[in-house]
């Protein structure tokens, strides 16, 4: 259900929901950009393995906040990235950052 579906189907729910959404978007910003600062790292060619796992738990954690918000397309986005940065193997640069601006673009789309 989308968030405006959300709204006329339990107003109450909906206040809710965007009252926790707001409260808790500095720190989806905050991983969003571990995400990016990774991207732009393995595109460089300075990515680090501490960087990479850092990456992995941000996009882990945004995958499963952004369902509880009802981003399910959030959710599929942040999980591509934390098994491109979970594999053994560095990912696809493009795609990485492909990905990660994708997921920006979705966080802040919210409203």
């Amino acid at each position: 259900m989308s968030p405006a579906n959300l709204d006329n189907a339990r107003p109450d729910l909906a206040v809710a929901l965007n009252s926790l959404w707001e409260r808790f978007m500095p720190e989806m910003r905050r991983r969003a950009a571990i995400v990016e600062t990774a991207t732009s790292a393995l595109a460089l060619g300075s990515l680090s393995s501490a960087q990479k796992q850092e990456a992995a738990s941000a996009a882990h954690k945004l995958a499963g906040v952004l369902g509880t918000f009802n981003l399910e397309h959030g959710t599929e986005v942040a999980r591509r990235l934390e098994v491109l940065f979970s594999d053994a193997e560095c990912p696809d640069p493009t795609s990485a950052l492909q990905l990660a601006e994708h997921l920006r673009s979705i966080i802040e789309s919210r409203k």
